[in-house]
């Protein structure tokens, strides 16, 4: 007890050993010597004006003024507010201090006993196993449940907010430096850099998991409890209430979900939890699953139904119609959190979170159809699987109404087994969306009929996206363009269009003669399938000659050929800008 009596006895509080530990005033440390005084010899509360008038000149209330040093070492953390015997918020104002008692919190008294509170870390090793890293990273959970708790007024914290920043800074610096000296991967940080987590949304995951080793009472699955732990004011705490809400990265991604709770006031809070596959893969790395969750493309590979396409273009690389481009922008806005709210709120959606679309391209081919659902798929992050509808009839004769069936069914069971919502792509659709025949009895016929109400079924059960591509829609059948929540009609591009297109498409790096004039290159009725083709035709035979120069008159002749072509509806991928 020698910095105690050390400090109680000293007629220069300045010289004792604990001051420069305390950061404050001599003033303040002479109130806080006061305070230990009476607190040795029995006297646990100290009523502040009778600390105030016994320290400083009663005159004309001078003491008063001093009621800001009372104020100070509150925030500091060595005083604790009383009121009749029980532990009161300070954030109350300065003057109605003066009618209450304080005593000292308790990192005082660990530093009157140690003569410190400095933090000593051990020296930094590697990790030897996760458990060990999560250790740390709880413990970091715990100091931020501490800062949180200290910061919402209640003065019963054992350290003030300045000292436990400290202490998270510091904990923060070894967490990091261990993980660096750490050879074998640690599984958590392996995770977060797959999911590209960033800081705030690194310890919303680590509290949940904290949750889930602990088994607790839950402390921190409610939402108000976890924003917390990651905001320090009031306006970030309003910000980030968006990373727990539908939309957000951490639900999208499937690593969390939450459950909806009605509260004791009639309100309906949120609980989250990890996803069961996540949490398996963190708390049992060891533990490799006979099965596993593969990889989309991989699974693909297996089959021979659907064809797995690789976007390399968002809708921003496409040219499109204004109107096409808005449409396709609601539909990706589906995901905000704020749309999802008002349409369940509506009935229109219920608990699903993700994007509800059914979608018909329809315009002439080489327009962008399938570059534009490849595009909508690189923009929202999804995998899309092609099925090509005009090889139905012919996979299996007599068994086209089972493959409709067997499109869908491989189609969910691929999802399933991938744990993704791919875009499903049905290309040239028109046998399944065209008016279905009446009054003719033929086999075919009713075979035809069967196949297609099949399709409709499938149709008005699916869910996720799914665009059907066509060259006509003048004979869809109603019942179908009843089901097609949009129909976008690719039209063949205007002159400016095509300008732009052609613009887009010419290489960079090449070098033109000087009399180069792509508009006149725009001025032909060309669809961007085309245009793409016949700049690769003509890079094609340009490349092979000794100096190679873009002319006009070689777009020209690649021109005429494509014109001229018999082939003029050939397939194309669509265009991109």
């Amino acid at each position: 007890m020698k910095y105690l009596i050390e400090f109680i006895e000293s007629d220069d509080v300045e010289k004792t050993s604990i001051f420069e530990h305390l950061k404050c005033t001599v003033g303040e440390a002479q109130l806080i010597q006061y305070i230990c005084q009476r607190y040795v010899k029995g006297l646990e509360e100290v009523p502040v004006i009778e600390m105030l008038q016994d320290n400083f000149s009663s005159d004309e209330y001078a003491y008063l003024k001093e009621l800001k040093l009372v104020k100070n070492l509150l925030d500091l953390g060595w005083i604790i507010q009383m009121s009749f015997g029980q532990v009161k918020a300070h954030d109350t104002s300065t003057l109605e201090l003066l009618n209450t008692s304080v005593t000292p919190s308790i990192s005082l008294l660990r530093l009157l006993e140690e003569g410190s509170l400095e933090i000593y870390l051990p020296d930094i090793k590697p990790y030897t196993d996760h458990l060990e890293y999560l250790q740390d990273q709880f413990d970091m959970v715990t100091l931020l449940h501490k800062i949180a708790t200290y910061r919402q007024g209640f003065a019963d914290n054992s350290l003030s907010i300045g000292r436990l920043k400290n202490k998270l800074n510091l904990l923060t610096t070894r967490i990091e430096e261990r993980v660096k000296l750490t050879e074998t991967p640690i599984v958590v940080e392996e995770f977060f850099k797959e999911k590209d987590l960033d800081e705030k949304e690194q310890r919303i995951f680590l509290a949940l998991l904290k949750e889930e080793y602990s088994g607790g009472e839950g402390l921190f699955r409610d939402m108000n409890t976890l924003i917390e732990l990651i905001s320090f004011d009031e306006y970030e705490k309003i910000k980030n209430r968006s990373l727990l809400e539908d939309g957000a990265k951490l639900i999208t991604e499937d690593i969390i979900d939450y459950e909806e709770i009605l509260n004791m006031f009639g309100g309906v809070s949120r609980s989250f939890y990890l996803q069961e596959e996540v949490m398996q893969r963190i708390i049992h790395p060891s533990k490799k699953k006979k099965v596993t969750k593969l990889k989309l493309d991989a699974l693909v590979q297996e089959q021979e139904l659907f064809e797995y396409l690789k976007p390399t273009t968002t809708l921003d690389d496409v040219v499109l119609h204004p109107k096409t481009r808005e449409t396709l922008d609601n539909v990706i806005k589906q995901v905000d959190k704020e749309v999802f709210r008002k349409l369940k709120e509506w009935g229109i959606k219920d608990k699903r979170k993700g994007i509800d679309a059914r979608i018909i391209f329809y315009g002439s081919a080489g327009t962008g159809k399938t570059m534009t659902a490849m595009s909508l798929a690189k923009t929202l992050k999804r995998p899309i699987l092609s099925f090509d509808c005009s090889k139905i009839l012919s996979m299996y004769v007599g068994e086209s109404e089972k493959n409709v069936r067997r499109i869908f069914d491989e189609f969910k069971e691929l999802s399933h087994k991938a744990k993704v919502e791919p875009i499903l792509l049905l290309n040239e659709a028109d046998q399944f969306l065209s008016s279905r025949t009446e009054g003719s009895g033929s086999s075919a016929d009713k075979m035809h009929n069967q196949m297609q109400n099949i399709f409709l079924e499938q149709i008005e059960r699916f869910e996720g996206i799914l665009i059907a591509t066509t060259n006509l829609l003048g004979n869809i059948d109603k019942a179908f363009s009843r089901r097609f929540n949009y129909k976008i009609e690719f039209k063949k591009p205007g002159k400016r269009q095509r300008m732009r297109l052609w613009q887009f498409m010419l290489p960079e790096n090449a070098d033109y003669t000087e009399d180069f004039d792509v508009q006149s290159l725009a001025s032909f009725d060309l669809t961007g399938g085309q245009i793409n083709l016949i700049i690769k035709n003509t890079a094609y035979k340009v490349a092979v000659r000794e100096e190679s120069i873009f002319s006009n008159q070689d777009f020209l002749e690649e021109i005429e050929k494509e014109l001229g072509s018999s082939f003029d509806g050939s397939k194309s991928m669509g265009f991109k800008v």
